[in-house]
């Protein structure tokens, strides 16, 4: 590079001459300064193209690559993050659909133990309704049968105070007893 400037230096010397004659006229257009011309343009452009070659273009090319690796780097971790994404969303549907599965099954055993309680509470409903039943039917049996006799009883004194009233005398209570008796178990059958 110092050679390269050296160089540069030495031809500009040699040449600010040269460069004070365009009072002649155009010095591109003159001959005799199309060497000094090409000279200076292969020596520009061949300094710009070093320039260029040597201290940009590594640094444009290293800036292009990082940049080209971090975009790889990145889309990698943005494909590792989608399959873990992916991944957790497949796990969280399983859980749903397994909580799905479960709650159902869930409501399908508390419908069966609900109706299965429902069940055993109208039999040992049923059962104690019979049981109240044949009570009820008892008690009215043994009201019947007591309150036949008490009829029978308020019958035989009801017949006796009639007669007794009907015909002046003192009625035997056994005779009369007797036909309320009779009377009665010939109608019993009637108010069963």
């Amino acid at each position: 590079m110092k050679n390269l400037c050296f160089a540069f230096c030495i031809a500009l010397i040699i040449n600010i001459n040269q460069a004070f004659a365009s009072e002649a006229g155009m010095p591109q257009l003159d001959p005799e300064f199309w060497a000094a011309q090409v000279f200076w343009l292969l020596l520009i452009f061949s300094s710009l193209y070093l320039i260029l070659w040597k201290i940009f273009l590594p640094k444009i090319t290293d800036s292009i690559e990082n940049r080209k690796l971090k975009v790889i780097n990145d889309l990698n971790e943005t494909q590792k993050l989608k399959d873990a994404a992916e991944k957790k969303l497949k796990q969280y549907n399983e859980i749903i659909e397994d909580s799905k599965i479960k709650a159902k099954k869930i409501l399908e055993d508390g419908k069966k133990k609900i109706e299965e309680d429902i069940k055993n509470k109208r039999i040992n409903f049923n059962k104690e309704i019979e049981k109240e039943i044949l009570s009820a039917e008892k008690e009215i049996n043994i009201l019947k049968e007591t309150s036949i006799k008490s009829i029978n009883k308020i019958a035989i004194e009801v017949s006796s105070e009639i007669i007794k009233k009907i015909a002046g005398t003192e009625v035997n209570g056994s005779n009369v007893a007797a036909i309320v008796e009779d009377i009665s178990k010939k109608n019993v059958g009637t108010y069963k």
